[in-house]
């Protein structure tokens, strides 16, 4: 570790906070590349954003009740998925009027959440919290339901590779080979539902769409190979998030406030800079699958 030394704080490797905050911030990031990757493809990211603003009702909500935000998050997101599919998912102009209904709705509640939360409880910076993230004040007893969530959504994606895949990329040509292309949006929904919930969990619910989106737009404008641009994303939203720790970690001894900065700043600040440097790079063709 001596060589880490001028770039981490004393303590650093010690802390249990931070050694949990590398574990969950990790699993997070490698469930939003993989999942972010397809969602760019699909032209998704909307739906995603909106996943994220609509889980800020679930946190709040489970905050009220005494829970972690997480459940609340997963929950809430879920839901809206069942929602949205059921109110327009089947074309694009219905699947954004949908999403848009449901986020104001959504919306609304967590307002109501946040109002309730300050005034009714003694607990404060919950909508700190649930807004921008507290990866260091995440419980190290929600380590089993990151685990399956971050599984769960992994896994549909595994399951329905192929499908998935060659429907966001011709979604006639995927309906004439005989794929239930609709029910495999609706599972592709579920599993976006889940990994922006769990990057809520560690950057916010207003910022998570950064985790979700950004290390996968940079993997595209990278290579046009699905299977390896889900490796890259996954890749650049785990060293982000990680040199996201270390510099919040870092930030409690910087002057003139010696008060630490969020992990949720450095880590969106760090996915743009790369973000925009790939700029510079020469686009790809279309995604494609590599058998």
């Amino acid at each position: 570790m001596g060589f880490l030394g001028p770039l981490v704080a004393p303590g650093f490797f010690a802390n249990q906070a931070v050694l949990f905050a590398l574990f969950a911030g990790a699993v997070v990031a490698v469930v939003s590349g993989v999942v972010g990757t397809v969602t760019v493809m699909r032209g998704q990211s909307f739906a995603g954003h909106s996943l994220a603003d609509i889980g800020s009702a679930g946190g709040s909500a489970a905050f009220l009740v005494g829970v972690s935000p997480l459940y609340g998050f997963i929950a809430l997101n879920l839901a809206a998925a069942g929602v949205m599919d059921l109110l327009g998912i089947r074309r694009p102009r219905g699947r954004d009027v949908a999403t848009g209904i449901v986020l104001g709705a959504a919306l609304g509640l967590a307002a109501l959440f946040l109002y309730l939360d300050t005034t009714t409880s003694s607990t404060t910076g919950v909508a700190m919290s649930v807004l921008f993230g507290s990866i260091f004040t995440v419980s190290p007893s929600l380590t089993p339901v990151i685990l399956v969530c971050g599984v769960l959504a992994a896994g549909l994606l595994l399951l329905l590779y192929r499908p998935l895949i060659l429907s966001s990329i011709n979604a006639d040509l995927a309906a004439a080979r005989g794929i239930r292309v609709r029910a495999v949006g609706v599972c592709f929904l579920l599993a976006l539902a889940i990994a922006v919930s769990l990057s809520a969990l560690t950057i916010g619910a207003i910022l998570s769409t950064a985790l979700l989106i950004g290390p996968a737009a940079i993997a595209l404008r990278v290579t046009k190979q699905t299977g390896l641009a889900m490796v890259i994303a996954a890749c650049v939203g785990v060293v982000a998030t990680w040199l996201g720790v270390v510099l919040a970690y870092d930030s409690y001894s910087w002057p003139p406030a010696h008060a630490g900065w969020p992990v949720s700043f450095f880590v969106v600040t760090l996915i743009f800079v790369v973000f925009a440097a790939a700029q510079l790079l020469p686009l790809p063709g279309r995604p494609r699958p590599k058998h």
